[in-house]
């Protein structure tokens, strides 16, 4: 599988290693109301859906990046990578 990297062009998966799902961008706040169970939900709770799903992936054998990948699950056809960074600015978060 070849991942288009933003910045580096066309690299080959095995430079990546995969971390799980893209919403583990949007971290809870541990001081807020009910944070146990949002970190419950947070660390444990994952769907495993059939079809596009944003993951995260990291470059550790290239920039050592993190980006968002949208790959289809099933066909395994990536449709977009973003750094990741530039995703959790636009959902106001400090990358």
């Amino acid at each position: 599988m070849i991942i288009n990297h933003p910045l580096l062009g066309p690299c080959d998966a095995q430079e990546f290693t995969y971390l799980g799902d893209a919403s583990l961008i949007d971290r809870p706040d541990g001081m807020a109301e009910g944070a146990d169970a949002a970190f419950y939900a947070y660390q444990y709770l994952r769907d495993n859906p059939a079809g596009l799903h944003r993951e995260l992936w990291f470059h550790e054998q290239g920039d050592r990046s993190w980006l968002v990948v949208t790959r289809d699950t099933v066909t395994h056809e990536i449709t977009s990578v973003e750094l990741a960074r530039d995703v959790a600015q636009a959902r106001g978060r400090s990358a």
